[in-house]
């Protein structure tokens, strides 16, 4: 099989890489591409963060909210 420069998906940007390195390397990636995705996060209804935009501009001295 023969595949041109246009048609290749790895390429060596410094250097000159062994067949087995290159192999090695596709090896790895197809391995990383295949692995099963991590578990999607939960989605929660209120934010842990204090959202500043959403707190009034005053707030009284004497405030909990301090």
């Amino acid at each position: 099989m023969s595949v041109t420069a246009a048609e290749s998906v790895l390429r060596v940007e410094k250097g000159h890489a062994a067949p087995e390195e290159l192999a090695a390397i596709t090896a790895v990636l197809l391995a990383r591409a295949a692995a099963q995705p991590a578990p999607a996060r939960t989605v929660r209804d209120t934010a842990r963060w204090r959202r500043l935009e959403r707190t009034p501009g005053f707030r009284a001295p004497h405030s909990w909210q301090g």
